[in-house]
């Protein structure tokens, strides 16, 4: 089974998300990643109606498939929206010429994949999670769709599976499930801890990974000072702004870039073995793949813990 590469880059905005993008600006993006030794890609039908892992299986088609690892989710199935009057789709810039349907069964889980694999251009993925769960309104939808993996994992059709959630109980759960993997995505940050509790000593006795994905927040954690900060998808509250400021002030007395503490953050918890973050633009990726090997002094994490900022969670 192929290693996980520490550093991943997530595709949300690949598929449009809050604005529009050229397939250009897209793939001048990729390629920064590729040529700054990214391997690690995660996409997701949702984002777009499907345009970003379409714009990500056209930039990997033709590179080695032994040299990089590739997830995706499923959950929603994409389907003719028969209303369609022209239009955008809530949060992305993509014409909502399809609709999103919750699915979590053993067939819907099959057609998600299938799908996702054809428009990837790819004979099987690296890893499969279940997407966001708790927010379908489906009883079981965790059990049934781990469940679902498990039959595609048995037919070669993803490596690993798992359950990507920003909810701690629905990680866990998966784990409890027999999820190899989880992605807890904005729930194990510098300003969001709730993973801590009950998915590290989950993945920790199950022998299960864990991926933390939107580590800076939406943004608020890459740079403090933005006048317009976003945090969770939304406009950040005074009091988190508030509180990014003062952990990117220890972070500053200790010669460290806010953004950075945030990247490396999560990998200290024994179980995560890799981080995801998005990137908009080619210096944004290069910046965070140099962040990985920035030095930090261990005495950083200390002050955080000390101050009551940031709990250590290594």
């Amino acid at each position: 089974m192929t290693r996980i590469p520490p550093f991943g880059l997530g595709s949300a905005q690949f598929g449009n998300l809050f604005r529009a993008r050229t397939d250009a600006e897209v793939h001048a993006v990729l390629n920064a990643a590729w040529d700054s030794g990214v391997r690690h890609f995660d996409t997701a039908p949702h984002y777009g109606l499907g345009l970003s892992e379409r714009r990500l299986g056209t930039f990997l088609a033709g590179r080695p498939r032994d040299e990089f690892v590739i997830s995706t989710k499923v959950g929603r199935l994409l389907r003719r929206n028969p209303n369609w009057a022209g239009e955008y789709d809530d949060g992305f810039e993509v014409h909502a010429t399809h609709k999103r349907v919750w699915d979590f069964t053993e067939s819907g889980v099959r057609s998600s994949l299938e799908e996702s694999l054809e428009r990837l251009g790819l004979d099987h993925v690296d890893i499969a999670y279940v997407h966001d769960p708790e927010r379908s309104g489906v009883a079981n939808a965790v059990e049934s769709g781990v469940r679902a993996l498990r039959t595609l994992r048995d037919e070669g059709l993803t490596d690993r599976i798992g359950v990507g959630s920003m909810v701690p109980q629905a990680l866990a759960d998966g784990i409890r499930e027999g999820a190899d993997i989880v992605m807890a995505a904005n729930c194990l940050t510098l300003l969001d801890q709730g993973a801590l509790l009950e998915v590290v000593p989950a993945a920790s006795a199950a022998g299960a990974s864990i991926v933390a994905a939107a580590v800076f927040n939406s943004g608020l954690l890459a740079d403090a000072s933005a006048g317009s900060a976003m945090y969770d998808y939304e406009s950040a509250s005074s009091e988190r702004v508030s509180k990014a400021k003062a952990i990117d002030r220890v972070c500053r007395e200790h010669g460290v870039a806010l953004a950075t503490a945030a990247l490396r953050y999560p990998l200290l918890a024994a179980p995560v073995v890799a981080v995801v973050a998005g990137a908009d633009s080619e210096a944004q990726v290069r910046d965070n793949v140099a962040r990985l090997d920035a030095p930090i002094p261990d005495a950083l994490w200390d002050d955080l813990d000390a101050q009551g900022l940031v709990p250590r969670c290594g």
